[in-house]
């Protein structure tokens, strides 16, 4: 079935109107990124990506293998992050950090949109954290060697049960204080809409009992969204929400918390720029 953006309804052989393609959700009005960007982008950013890749992540096995808890990974992680954000040339504007308590343990639920949130989140979330990801990243070449060895969550999506390690594991590094950052989308959209949220990803939170911080990552889509390599330089926007209790919930609450995070992180991540304040 053709995508109704680009279907074309033929009236008359002299009128033959098109319907104007949907731009994505924050995209750049007027602004239009060529040959030039492309370029730039196949032949520069990219390239340095994958450089900084493969030498942190080498200088990184000689202490991954003794880092149990994944304290001095998250320091290869971050320093990595940071020098991807400095080579994209892509500033970050944080708002609604200063309404969460960061000395606490939180589980911070994040629209996915492309593959720079993770370097956006490491460099501007101000503390350790473990992220819980899908177990086809464990294929990626050094990437997922460092998943693995940092003390990050996989969860097996197609065999669950192939889990249970995993999630003990998460609620023990969550009751000893370390915050957890999920996906609650299961994967990255497509489109760069907000897809909808699986209940099961606050499975944790509730288990242990600590509030959820929703966050909106804006403009990362339109920066590098999936398929393609061409990184469009651009501003981006990270948005903190109000922390969400779950004092007193239990799992028949789940699949309304998931609908009230889920629209928690909706308005951050399409209101405008001034209503985000």
């Amino acid at each position: 079935m053709q995508d109704v953006n680009s279907s074309v309804e033929v009236r008359s052989e002299a009128t033959v109107p098109t319907v104007a393609q949907k731009q994505s959700p924050h995209a750049i009005p007027g602004k239009n990124y060529g040959w030039p960007s492309r370029l730039r982008s196949y032949l520069i950013l990219d390239p340095l990506i994958w450089f900084y890749t493969l030498a942190l992540g080498v200088l990184a096995l000689p202490g991954g293998m003794f880092d149990r808890s994944g304290r001095r990974l998250h320091w290869f992680s971050r320093t990595w992050s940071w020098l991807i954000m400095k080579t994209i040339c892509s500033p970050v504007k944080v708002t609604g950090l200063d309404k969460i308590d960061t000395s606490k343990p939180h589980v911070y639920a994040v629209n996915h949109a492309s593959a720079m949130d993770i370097p956006v989140l490491y460099v501007h979330l101000p503390f350790q954290f473990r992220i819980v990801f899908k177990k086809e990243l464990l294929s990626y070449p050094v990437v997922g060697w460092q998943l693995k060895r940092s003390g990050q969550v996989c969860i097996d999506q197609q065999k669950p049960t192939n889990s249970i390690a995993a999630i003990r594991s998460a609620v023990k590094s969550l009751k000893a204080g370390m915050p957890l950052v999920i996906y609650p989308e299961g994967g990255r959209t497509p489109d760069g809409e907000i897809k909808p949220f699986l209940p099961g990803a606050f499975f944790l939170a509730l288990k242990v009992q600590v509030d959820i911080v929703p966050i909106a990552l804006v403009g990362t889509y339109e920066l590098l969204p999936m398929d393609t390599y061409h990184i469009k330089c651009r501003p981006l926007e990270m948005r903190m929400g109000r922390p969400i209790s779950t004092a007193g919930l239990t799992m028949r609450d789940l699949e309304a918390l998931s609908a009230r995070v889920q629209k928690a992180v909706e308005e951050l991540y399409y209101a405008s720029g001034s209503e985000a304040v």
